[in-house]
């Protein structure tokens, strides 16, 4: 189509400059808070759809042949040089076309390979994380796979990115992988070890070394708590005189909560710290102490039916995972503990008297069953959430199992009576989730009131919202199809004479 001499995507990409311009010089200052969180929704969605522009500009590179013309040796290299482009943003753009974008054989034009994905960053649904990471799962699913499941696995994958976190698309995926390949020889055992490896680079002029790694899930699960103990804001502080740095130290808790006031290290030179503190010796690697009222050590939680079937994944208290022969093998010498859940997957009574603190046993219990913090969509591990009591100790709550929680120490500070404090409650029978916490957000987030809890640990749970919305789309689509056919046979035909 021609328009004033100018093809229409000229038209369409020079009307998009000026709104651009429009756009930057325009202040939202005069918008009210929800017409603002609106704008950046909108203005998300756009960009996001801006990212399938760009993907059939890649798809256009190649079929031109432009690197050929450019005499350049891959579209990424085309891609990078013509555009400023960092290598690693240019590959992935690359990558993201191979199958997001149509695909060209001779004398005919197909579907992208993950044709539902594809739609998705058309309609501005699912961001470039998301894409990322469904492309790593999709990548991990078995090449004989049969293509009815590949593609159940795609739609899953797209439809829970159109609502969820893009985090989350990589539980999710284990979810799937966990479902087409229960016995796990999609990736044995014997591939991760071939796989592991720690590497100290050379030592540049500044004195700095790189290191890159691959960890088996044996050795994160090690390590992990390690650095949960170690690496907590506080510890191990190497501009801190006052830090904490060994097993008796860590018990001052007051020392320990002025020294994370203190500290603005980030998470990364956290975990160097601690690294470096264990290996000195400066706390005692035979005697780690405890962290959030148990020992320093791996928490392996597994069901009995996997644990019999030698199937599925083990998970940790850090939020890892490894597969029950891993976890077997880890767990030889370890001191074993059987937790009976309900229905819903919640322990059974398990109460503490009149002592305020949790004991031991309810923290392995809560591990095992909440995995990490409670309130909606956070993401910590149990490692990093302390014991709460739903109903306060303060107003007569008890340290009973029922009344018992996981969170976060910024999700914990959330829960208070004045104004704009959280509220949790404990889900009853006739809920979707009995026995779960639910949390209420103040007013001005949650006007409904209606208590929420956090699936975020769950993936079986994202799967299970997943699919129900796909059904019921499914659902939706069929009864639309039957109206339209009980249209078109109670329609008279027209007649001519």
């Amino acid at each position: 189509m021609e328009s004033g001499g100018e093809t229409a995507i000229v038209v369409a990409v020079a009307a998009l400059r000026a709104a651009v311009d429009a756009l930057v010089a325009a202040s939202p200052i005069p918008l009210s808070d929800d017409e603002f969180a609106a704008l950046m929704r909108e203005t998300e969605k756009v960009t996001r759809q801006l990212d399938a522009v760009k993907t059939g500009f890649v798809d256009e590179t190649r079929r031109r042949d432009l690197p050929g013309k450019a005499n350049v040796s891959s579209a990424a290299l085309y891609l990078e040089q013509s555009l400023r482009l960092s290598r690693a943003d240019a590959c992935r753009r690359v990558r993201v076309a191979d199958k997001l974008a149509v695909r060209r054989l001779p004398g005919q034009v197909l579907e992208p390979e993950l044709a539902v994905v594809a739609q998705a960053q058309r309609a501005g649904d699912i961001s470039a994380d998301h894409i990322t990471r469904i492309l790593r799962v999709m990548d991990r699913l078995p090449g004989s796979l049969d293509i009815d499941r590949r593609e159940a696995a795609e739609v899953c994958l797209a439809e829970y990115a159109s609502t969820g976190w893009p985090d989350d698309v990589r539980k999710l995926g284990e979810d799937i992988l966990r479902r087409v390949d229960p016995d796990g020889t999609l990736c044995r055992d014997s591939d991760r070890q071939r796989m592991r490896g720690i590497t100290v680079g050379t030592q540049r002029v500044d004195g700095m070394s790189p290191l890159i790694g691959e960890l088996t899930p044996e050795l994160r699960a090690v390590f992990e708590p390690v650095l949960a103990k170690l690496a907590r804001p506080g510890m191990c502080n190497p501009e801190d005189p006052e830090s904490p740095r060994t097993s008796a130290e860590s018990t001052d808790r007051e020392r320990l909560e002025a020294a994370a006031g203190r500290d603005t290290r980030t998470a990364a030179q956290r975990n160097h710290d601690a690294l470096l503190a264990f290996l000195r010796f400066e706390m005692d690697p035979a005697v780690p102490g405890t962290h959030r009222g148990l020992p320093v050590g791996t928490i392996l939680t597994m069901s009995l039916t996997d644990l019999e079937n030698r199937s599925g994944v083990a998970t940790t208290a850090s939020g890892g995972t490894l597969s029950i022969g891993e976890a077997v093998r880890l767990a030889a010498n370890s001191t074993r503990y059987l937790a009976v859940f309900d229905e819903a997957g919640m322990p059974l009574h398990l109460g503490r008297g009149n002592n305020r603190l949790a004991g031991k046993a309810q923290r392995l219990a809560l591990i095992a069953a909440e995995k990490g913090c409670t309130r909606p969509n956070c993401t910590a591990p149990a490692t990093l959430s302390a014991v709460h009591h739903v109903t306060e100790w303060s107003q007569g709550g008890r340290t009973d199992i029922e009344n018992l929680t996981l969170a976060c120490d910024s999700c914990h500070a959330l829960v208070h009576d004045g104004p704009g404090g959280w509220k949790t409650v404990k889900l009853g029978a006739d809920s979707r989730f009995p026995g779960r916490t639910g949390w209420i957000a103040p007013p001005h987030l949650n006007p409904s009131g209606i208590p929420q809890v956090n699936h975020r640990h769950h993936p079986g749970e994202l799967m299970a919202a997943t699919m129900s919305r796909i059904q019921a789309r499914n659902a939706a689509e069929r009864q639309r199809l039957k109206e339209w056919l009980n249209r078109r046979h109670t329609t008279p035909t027209p007649t001519t004479e």
